[in-house]
């Protein structure tokens, strides 16, 4: 497949919309976000300050408490160069490096649409992601969505780059790629540690030759421990235990799982914790000193709270699971700041749409028997769902995924304009 000027120009006519549209909304979230805050969202604040520390190469550690694995160093570590420059960065400054990021990501939308159906799906999928409100929005929040998701692409693209391959040496190289973009991933967003071993086991479990596959999953697991190494090392020693992400993990959970639960975050019980915790700790029944950190021990006591009540109460926890999945897959915003009517309509219009188009180009996959790249394309969004239907679910949860939907969509939308949807590889066999 060649690429011409016409289609270089194209492409960066795309990612130039891309990037103004992101730069826009970045202002215009600015300006709403509401004077009593800085960012609009809790978790911001978590991430602002640990990029300080980074900065200023003083410990890693956040709030009164001083926790020290509270959150993964990735997207704190790529905000760490504003406060190189200012010595308090204005907002909109990260803000423009989300956009930036974002801008990354409808470049490698159109890359994995190429890869799993040729130049017109690719040009159609870049143009989806680069307009998409979701899309957009999830490079203008202070979130590490905004950095995740390029990396996110760059390992789903790997994989079905993998299996394409025809060459050993190339397919394992893919394979520790893949498995080093997964390292990254993590390390800026701890809840997709567990979706390499997931693709790992579907790629054996659905792919002959066996052998092959456990190489190929062999090199990719190599690659996500290589990366993660030196972060679970650092733990170890402060915490004096394996700790694979951060101690974030009872809170997030009891979140999700708790008799106060309602499929939305609530954090407001993390204090009420503490004090337990506290008083627990200097409780003079107590025959020994604590083990570990205070921040282990109450990551420990909020994540055996969440299992308890859990195990006593599967009938609620069923029906959380199903609030969740509505609240993942809603066609309209959750979050109150977001349900005005202009954006409600904005989200409807787009989101239906774009989902019954990725439904008829799965079924275009299907038809082809192209499996392997669509279950990679499904696989994030299965895998958000199911862990968001144990932890708290909003449409945010599913954004990452979206762009790898809006590939569908094309395939979708190219095939009911009879366009070529065969991959290049497919394309070539068939001429």
């Amino acid at each position: 497949m060649t690429t011409t000027t016409t289609d270089r120009w194209l492409l960066a006519a795309t990612l130039g919309v891309a990037l103004v549209l992101r730069i826009i909304a970045a202002h215009w979230w600015e300006e709403r976000v509401p004077a009593t805050q800085k960012f609009g969202f809790p978790d911001s604040e978590g991430y602002w300050e640990l990029a300080r520390t980074i900065a200023h190469v003083k410990p890693y550690e956040f709030g009164p408490e001083k926790y020290r694995i509270f959150r993964t160093p990735g997207y704190p570590a790529l905000l760490a160069p504003l406060f190189l420059i200012w010595d308090e960065p204005p907002t909109i400054a990260a803000r423009y490096l989300g956009a930036i990021f974002g801008t990354m990501a409808v470049l490698l939308t159109g890359w994995i649409a190429c890869l799993v159906a040729g130049s017109a799906v690719s040009k159609v999928a870049t143009l989806g992601a680069a307009i998409y409100p979701e899309a957009i929005a999830s490079s203008v929040f202070l979130l590490s969505e905004a950095p995740f998701i390029p990396l996110m692409l760059l390992q789903v693209g790997a994989l079905i780059s993998m299996v394409r391959s025809t060459d050993s040496r190339s397919q394992l190289r893919w394979g520790a790629m893949a498995g080093a973009c997964a390292g990254l991933a993590t390390l800026v967003r701890p809840s997709w540690l567990l979706f390499t071993p997931l693709s790992a086991a579907v790629l054996v479990a659905f792919l002959a030759p066996r052998g092959r596959s456990l190489a190929w999953s062999a090199a990719m697991m190599a690659a996500l421990v290589a990366v993660m190494i030196p972060w679970w090392t650092r733990n170890y020693f402060v915490a004096g235990e394996f700790v694979p992400t951060s101690l974030q993990v009872g809170a997030s959970l009891y979140d999700g799982l708790s008799p106060t639960a309602t499929g939305a975050s609530d954090m407001r019980f993390v204090a009420g914790f503490i004090d337990e915790q506290k008083s627990h700790d200097l409780d003079p029944a107590e025959q020994s000193s604590p083990n570990g950190t205070f921040e282990a021990r109450l990551d420990d006591r909020m994540k055996l709270a969440s299992i308890e009540w859990a195990v006593q109460h599967p009938a609620r926890v069923a029906e959380l699971a199903i609030v969740k999945f509505t609240r993942i897959w809603s066609p309209l915003p959750n979050a109150a700041e977001f349900r005005s009517t202009m954006l409600r309509a904005v989200l409807f219009v787009s989101y239906l749409p774009t989902m019954l188009l990725a439904f008829a180009g799965s079924w275009k996959l299907w038809q082809r028997g192209e499996r392997w790249p669509l279950t990679m394309l499904w696989l994030p969004a299965i895998y958000f769902t199911l862990l968001h239907t144990i932890f708290v679910s909003s449409i945010r949860y599913r954004q990452p995924a979206m762009f790898l939907i809006i590939v569908l969509t094309a395939i979708g939308l190219c095939a009911l304009g009879k366009l070529d949807t065969r991959s290049p590889a497919l394309a070539e066999k068939t001429a």
